[in-house]
This record gives C-alpha cells, structure tokens and sequence, in this order.
C-alpha cells in the first residue's frame, strides 16, 4: 500500500517520528508540494496526507488509487469532501489537539498587548531602564485583566479552554455559540453568560476568536462589527484567518477604534508584502504558531497515525465525511 505525506515539514521539522506510519506501507514524504506537483507525488496512493495542500475535486477524481484522505489539521477546508465523499473516500481529520496549546497563545497575545513584555524588554536592551531616573518605567499603557470581560466567539473544546483560563484571570466571560442550548444549562451562571454575536462585540473588552470558517463566519469581524467594539478594547484571532476582514481591521486600528489586535492567523499565509495589518499599529502578528509546541504536534501525530491505523483496520475514526 502507499502512503504518500504531501506537506510533513511543519509537522515534523526533525523532531518526531514518522516510523509508526510506516507499518502500513510504502511510504513517500514530501516536506511540501507545490499544487503543479501533487498529481505526479500523489499518483498511485492509496493513502493521502495533507496538512496545507489543497486537494481540488479535479485532484481527487484524477487518483483513480486513492481510497484514504487524512488531514494533518483539525481544519480540512483544503479537502474538496463533496467529490471524496461522492468517490467513497474516506476523509479523517485530527480534532483536539492543540486545544491547550491554541489556548495559550491566546493569552500569549493578550498579554503582550495588555502588559507590553516585549516592547518594554526590547527598551531595556536598548538602556532606556539604565537612563531612567526612576527604578522603573513604562512608556505605553498596562492593562489589568482582572474584572473584565472576555468575548469568546465559538464554544468549542479552544473556547471552553479559552473560557476557563479567562475566568482564572478574573474575567467575566460572554459566549456567542451556533448551539447555545447545548450549553446552557452545564456553564450558564458559571461566570459566563451567553449572547448574541453583536452583544458580544458590544459588550466586550477582549474578544477572542475560536470558531471554525465556514460560509456563515467568513468575513465576520467587518467593519460594522469593528464599529460596535469598545475604542478600549481588544481582538485575538487564533482561528483562521479570513475570519477577519483585514482591510478593515487595518482601518479601524489606525482610526483608534479599538486599543490593539493580536493574530496568529492571516487570510493569505504568509502574507503578502502589502498585507494592511503589516504596517499597522498596535497590532502583534505571529506566523500561524498557536499549533506548534512539540506536545502539540506529537499528538497530533500520534491521533493521525491511529486514524490511518483505524481505517487500515476497518474502524475508521475521526471521519469528515
């Protein structure tokens, strides 16, 4: 059987180990394929995996072989599942995760943006602490998270982890959620109060990102949105990117509509050279790394290797379609 990995780098640079697939096969690792090559890499397999390359209908019903599908990523945007599923592909993705690890890089942005580590350790360096005549200064505004509120759009396990870690800080916390009914009954009064998405862009100091793209949420922070936020206020996007309208992100930080965004997603990754948000202030951006600690990526690993393991031995798990 072969089994062909068209994009490992990222998941594995070097520092785990893709033994435990190879039991199943012939297996081929590509450290990332460009779309005019996944055809010619891909020819043949029976088993595909993919993190970030696309794989088009067109691509799926050209591998006559293909029988597998399995996702490096939670997101399996990149699968055209209608023309798996229509093939009888079996599509598996890898849920769970980075729950803690994307959980952390939330407050990792908003920490910087409240507390300015970074900023006020990069002046140390440059000797503005040894000119100082006090034993202490700060040139930029710091932020207490304690009484707040946090604004957590999507209920999924990141933004119950999300929830749980804003109220260790002392925040208050609002939920927008597809299905609040679900969750009503076990948080509700918890500390969390549940909304619609405009009360919560209202009503928040922080908020914070953690729901799927789909048709629905795509483009959901517009500039109508932007406007409804506190001018005090904070956005952390650690979903995807095209969550955000980026243009009009840019707009509303430069007009001071709202004290500071902190991504770890764009629309275009990596972005382009003129990407609005480059150049605009108060803004931390940091290159999609919210997945990328090793436990992280280990487990992701490992739940791939079952999902191929599963559908190898009949019990497939983890299915998208």
């Amino acid at each position: 059987m072969k089994i062909v990995i068209l994009d490992g780098k990222t998941l594995n640079p070097g520092d785990l180990d893709w033994a435990p697939i190879e039991r199943f096969g012939e297996l081929e690792i590509y450290d990332r394929t460009p779309a005019e090559a996944v055809l010619q890499r891909a020819a043949g397999a029976e088993i595909l995996l993919t993190n970030k390359t696309p794989l088009t209908r067109q691509t799926i019903e050209t591998l006559g072989d293909l029988r597998y599908i399995g996702v490096l990523a939670t997101g399996y945007n990149v699968v055209d599942v209608d023309a798996a599923r229509q093939r009888g592909i079996s599509v598996s993705n890898v849920p769970g995760y980075g729950t803690a690890a994307v959980a952390q890089m939330v407050f990792a942005l908003l920490l910087e943006l409240t507390q300015q580590v970074g900023h006020h350790a990069s002046l140390v360096r440059q000797g503005r602490w040894s000119a100082s005549p006090d034993f202490c200064f700060w040139d930029r505004p710091l932020v207490e998270l304690d009484s707040l509120t946090m604004g957590v759009v999507g209920f999924g396990e990141i933004g119950r982890k999300v929830a749980g870690l804003a109220r260790a800080f002392g925040m208050r916390v609002l939920v927008h959620t597809r299905n609040p009914q679900k969750y009503k009954a076990a948080h509700q009064g918890n500390g969390l109060d549940f909304c619609d998405l405009d009360g919560l862009f209202l009503r928040s100091d922080v908020v914070s990102l953690n729901c799927p793209l789909s048709a629905e949420t795509a483009g959901m922070v517009n500039s109508r949105r932007l406007g409804l936020m506190k001018s005090s206020a904070f956005l952390i996007n650690t979903g995807r990117g095209p969550l955000v309208d980026e243009r009009a992100l840019a707009e509303a930080l430069r007009g001071g509509q709202l004290a500071g965004a902190g991504l770890d997603v764009l629309a275009q990754e990596p972005p382009a050279a003129d990407n609005p948000l480059l150049q605009a202030p108060n803004c931390v951006i940091t290159p999609h790394i919210a997945w990328a600690a090793r436990a992280a990526r280990q487990r992701l690993l490992t739940t791939a290797v079952a999902n191929v393991e599963g559908f190898v031995c009949g019990r497939p798990q983890n299915l998208v379609t």
